[in-house]
């Protein structure tokens, strides 16, 4: 079935503010449509609005036909305790929901008075079943071994019986792929897809989205992953209040906003330029008309009534050149000012150099479970930048405790230099949790900055009042990634280590995250799978990790 989903005039936002409107898309079968914005624009919003989760502060969204199958799925950074693989997956493919309408609908069928007033109980089971149909639980059982099977999951015999609280970080992320994969929308809209995703993880997820018939609404920091697969972008650009759909995919999109952004200011230069020398020609003339009064009540005589003739026709004539001119600044084409977008501007703080080596480890085994990493000799000299790629569950994270010092080698030795400062943004982002405000938890951290000064350094990474009396575990992943960025900035250091520092950063705080880390002097530990960040961000080394051992590149 090709379905067609259609918005027009549409605003959203929460309470009293409105974070876009006028806002008209389409999106049909083939089209992929990246949604970009800097964080707090109303992306997530969006996708509320067109998965009918949230009603629009104003405008339509219409489906076309009506029983469109529109899957939404949104981030997910706590798992629901309890819940076994199979039963999230059966929530985030919508089979789930799919059934228990059935069911419902079943049950009505044999019992009349279980149906809602005003409806018939068999027009109802047949539109439960065709949505069941439609969703693809009918075959979910059997489809599933396969796709887990092909993601690398080895979950046991069973899956019904893994909890998601069980899994690690990866094994998480590639269930989520899982459930993704397993689905069969009309319309999908997909909220930061590739968070947490190895690179294998994400070719297959660019992969399934390229193969899709319906059409997708997909909001990702990835780069090269919106290079690859949208077709359209839809840019919420919350400093102008506007938005704008461009055609092309993402690279040309960054290409054509770049164009419109330097007409727009060409264009109002000009006309500030234009009206800037009207009132400076119109108060010259003024300034000459009031001279000539002057000067002509100074010498003329009261009784030479044909100069002060003279002089009040020429005064009028100055008059009449100042009201022209006047008129000509009225008649100017207001053009208003492109406002200034705000930007996460920083630095990363310095520390004194360290001991020329920072960390070695020497035939370093580290075992955790069944899994081992290792044995391992690596040596990490001061300065170097090195970046680290590896699948999920290879030993990435690990790696990263024996070199900090934070997990005993089981075999072989590990040591960390001396005066070495580490800054650290941890894949978890855990450096800031718990119930604490943020400012407090800030002031804790960096104890030798005032409290003011923790406001306004929190404030420059679009922190503001109504964060920093929040708690910290209340502050979205977005959120605490900034703060973080934060502390780098506060805290000096010369071992800054970064895991997966992109997820949940919006795309201009990832460039600017690369502009800082090329000023920074000190060493670097740098684990991503952000393509493109591993391409703009200059490193000595590449370390592979893979099945518990590392290989230099």
């Amino acid at each position: 079935m090709t379905a067609t989903l259609v918005a027009q005039g549409l605003a959203g936002g929460y309470g009293h503010r409105t974070l876009f409107d006028s806002l008209d898309l389409t999106v049909t079968a083939g089209d992929v449509v990246g949604l970009v914005g800097a964080n707090g624009a109303g992306k997530s919003t969006l996708l509320k609005l067109l998965a009918g989760v949230e009603e629009p502060q104003a405008g339509t969204i219409r489906l076309s036909p009506a029983d469109a199958f529109v899957g939404w799925l949104p981030q997910e950074h706590e798992r629901v305790a309890g819940e076994s693989v199979v039963d999230y997956i059966g929530r985030r493919t919508g089979c789930a929901a799919a059934t228990r309408d059935m069911d419902a609908a079943a049950a009505a069928l044999g019992d009349p008075s279980l149906a809602a007033p005003g409806t018939d109980p068999a027009d109802t089971y047949s539109a439960a079943l065709d949505r069941w149909l439609a969703s693809g639980a009918a075959d979910l059982e059997e489809r599933l071994p396969a796709v887990l099977a092909d993601l690398g999951l080895d979950l046991g015999e069973d899956p019904a019986h893994t909890l998601m609280t069980s899994l690690s970080g990866g094994q998480a992320a590639r269930v989520g792929l899982a459930a993704l994969l397993l689905s069969r929308f009309d319309i999908a809209l997909l909220d930061e897809p590739t968070n947490d995703l190895d690179l294998d993880g994400i070719e297959q997820l660019e992969a399934f989205v390229r193969g899709l018939r319906g059409g997708v609404v997909v909001v990702s920091h990835d780069r090269e992953f919106l290079a690859r697969c949208v077709t359209r972008v839809l840019e919420l650009d919350l400093a102008q209040g506007s938005n704008r759909v461009f055609g092309g995919g993402y690279d040309s999109y960054l290409e054509e906003r770049a164009t419109i952004r330097r007409h727009q200011r060409e264009k109002y230069d000009e006309f500030a330029d234009k009206k800037a020398d009207l009132v400076a020609r119109a108060r010259t003339q003024r300034e000459w008309s009031s001279q000539g009064v002057r000067n002509a009540m100074k010498k003329a005589p009261d009784n030479d009534k044909i100069k002060r003739k003279a002089s009040a026709e020429s005064s009028e004539k100055q008059a009449q050149k100042v009201r022209q001119m006047e008129s000509r600044i009225a008649r100017l084409e207001e053009v208003e000012e492109p406002r200034k977008e705000w930007q996460l501007e920083f630095t990363i703080g310095s520390a004194p150099r360290s001991s020329s080596v920072v960390s070695t480890l020497s035939s370093a085994v580290f075992r955790q479970g069944s899994f081992q990493l290792g044995p391992v000799s690596l040596q990490v000299n001061a300065g170097e930048r090195i970046g680290i790629t590896g699948p999920n569950g290879a030993g990435k994270s690990t790696l990263l405790r024996g070199l900090l010092g934070r997990q005993l080698p089981d075999e072989g030795t590990a040591s960390l230099g001396a005066s070495v400062q580490i800054g650290e943004i941890d894949q978890a982002r855990a450096q800031l949790v718990g119930t604490q405000p943020l400012a407090g938890a800030i002031e804790e951290l960096v104890p030798e900055m005032a409290s003011g000064e923790v406001r306004t350094l929190l404030a420059k990474f679009g922190l503001k009042a109504d964060h920093v009396m929040r708690a910290v575990d209340e502050l979205s992943p977005g959120e605490r990634t900034r703060a973080g960025l934060a502390l780098l900035q506060a805290r000096g250091v010369n071992l800054l280590v970064l895991d997966e520092p992109t997820n949940h950063l919006d795309l201009p705080a990832i460039e600017q995250l690369e502009q800082a880390l090329e000023s920074y002097e000190g060493t670097l530990l740098l684990v991503t799978h952000d393509r493109r960040m591993l391409a703009t961000v200059k490193t000595d080394r590449h370390w592979r990790v893979e099945a518990g051992q590392v290989v230099e590149v």
